[in-house]
Parts: C-alpha cells; sequence; structure tokens
C-alpha cells in the first residue's frame, strides 16, 4: 500500500488587500497526482511558487484539498478524527531549525513529542537516545540548542521528528539556511534515516545536488507536477529544466556543455565520477 496517495488534488487560497477585502481565490495546487510507496527517497523541486511547500503541507495535514483526496497510510486527511495518526505517520521538519526546538537542553527538547505521546518513562528516554544517535547527535545531548551551529539545530529538530517514530518524514528546504558544512551534514543524515532505518523521505529542496540523491524526482510549476522521474532521467533534460527556471548539478551542466561542442558524452551524468569515467572512455575511442 502507498505510504502517501494524493488523487487530483487541488488546494485553493484566498487573496485579500491591503485593506484585509477579499480578493480572489489562487490556486496552488492543480490536479496533483502523487504516490509514495514505503522507503521510498522523493525530491520535490520547482520555482517559487511552484506549489511545492503548499503540497508539502498537506502531507501531514497541515492544509487540507479543496477538491481531490490524500491519504496518509491509508487515512484521508480530511477526518479530523485522524489528524494525530496522520501527524504521527508524517513529521514535519520545517526550513528554520529555531521555529521547532522549544526545549533549553537538546534531550528534553527531543523528548517533548513522544512525552505528548503519552510514552513510559523507560520507552521515551529510549527512544531520544536512539533518535539521537540516528542523527549523530547523542554526545551533545546536555548543552542547550543555542550553542549549537546550524547544521546542528536542524538534526535536532530531525531527532525530534524521528523519536515520534514516524514512517515518513517531509522535509521542506531543511538545509536552505545551512552553509555548506551544515547542509552536508543535514543531508547525510537523512539518508542514514532513509537507507539504514527504512524511513519514507519527501525532501522538498532547491539545491539539485541534494535532488541527485533521490529515488525520484518531482519537478513542479503553476501547482502542476510536470515531470517526474528518475534524478538522471531529469537531469539530463537540461533545457527543460531551465525552462523551468531550475538550474542541474554543475557537473551534469558541465557535461552537456562538452556535448554541445561536439564531444560524445552519455546523457544524464550526475556527478564528477562519472564525468571522469565518460571522458576517458571518449579519450581512449579517439
Amino acid at each position: 500500500m502507498d505510504i502517501i496517495k494524493g488523487n487530483d488534488l487541488v488546494y485553493d487560497y484566498i487573496k485579500y488587500n491591503d485593506e484585509g477585502e477579499r480578493m480572489a481565490a489562487v490556486r496552488a495546487i492543480d490536479g496533483v497526482d502523487i504516490d509514495v510507496k514505503p522507503g521510498d527517497f522523493i525530491a520535490i523541486l520547482g520555482h517559487n511558487g511552484s506549489g511545492k511547500s503548499t503540497l508539502a503541507k498537506h502531507l501531514n495535514a497541515i492544509l487540507t484539498p479543496t477538491k481531490g483526496t490524500l491519504y496518509v497510510d491509508g487515512k484521508d486527511t480530511r477526518d479530523e478524527h485522524k489528524l494525530w495518526e496522520i501527524r504521527q505517520t508524517a513529521g514535519m521538519v520545517f526550513q528554520n531549525p529555531d521555529n521547532q526546538i522549544i526545549g533549553t537542553v537538546v534531550d528534553e527538547d527531543v523528548a517533548f513529542g513522544p512525552e505528548n505521546m503519552g510514552l513510559p518513562v523507560e520507552e521515551l528516554w529510549a527512544r531520544v537516545e536512539s533518535a539521537l544517535g540516528a542523527v549523530g547527535m547523542w554526545k551533545y545531548r546536555s548543552q542547550s540548542p543555542n550553542k549549537l551551529s546550524g547544521g546542528q539545530k536542524q538534526r535536532v529538530a530531525i531527532a525530534g521528528v524521528v523519536a515520534m517514530q514516524p514512517k515518513c518524514i517531509v522535509l521542506d528546504e531543511p538545509t536552505a539556511m545551512l552553509d555548506p558544512v551544515g547542509r552536508q551534514e543535514v543531508i547525510a543524515t537523512v539518508q542514514e534515516l532513509n537507507r539504514k532505518h527504512g524511513v519514507t523521505v519527501i525532501l522538498i529542496t532547491h539545491y539539485m545536488e541534494e535532488a541527485i540523491l533521490a529515488d525520484r524526482v518531482l519537478v513542479m510549476a503553476g501547482g502542476k507536477v510536470v515531470r517526474q522521474g528518475t534524478p538522471r532521467e531529469i537531469f539530463s533534460q537540461v533545457d527543460f529544466m531551465r525552462s523551468q527556471r531550475l538550474d542541474v548539478p554543475q557537473v551534469t551542466r558541465l557535461a552537456d556543455e562538452l556535448k554541445k561542442a561536439g564531444l560524445d558524452l552519455p546523457d544524464g551524468i550526475l556527478t564528477a565520477a562519472e564525468l571522469a569515467d565518460a571522458l576517458e572512455k571518449y579519450r581512449g575511442g579517439e
């Protein structure tokens, strides 16, 4: 069974003028179908205003559809009686970790979610230790979050979600406010949760180097999913990505320029190692 299943998903919001008068309904999501299997790693790309963050907020019922249906682990997100179960199934990690961290000590912050689930004390702290260990932050358990780097804070925010043992984690641009080192830390954590612990991951990102790690990439524009496929399939379409005002990984862009200059290279090169190998084969074939 799909852990996320959306059919003809539509979401409209009301736009108001400066005087607070209702102007018009704006369609943020327009007929989206989405299916995510347990254990998948999905990346969602799109220019600002494409609808990707609005879609993310539907995946744990922060928003509910205007039309169409969205099921999380078989539960309809419009069913108010299922909201708690849905939000335990699909945890949400936002762009700014400071908006999610509420504790004055790291382990107390991570304990907040499972504590509100009414867990016995022994299980509660076992989950905290396991979650902090999974994101590589156990040794910081007694520190104040205010003393951590941006990447470390985001890993603590992820641990707070992991401690609730969701089947799926939705990350809405979790590395947007981080430096390159912080981004690398967070994405490595997300990969490990997916590969080692089998957590389904849905990653909203502007960074193409993060998207190449996914099993499948969805490209959104104008509230619609306009293209989807493997990272290699998506990023081999350099001109299409540019038409959507999206970039491709730098290595892919370089390989595309070399192809246009006459080198016989394969489509969809994603890493420096793949490019080096392709160039070596090209030289050997000359």
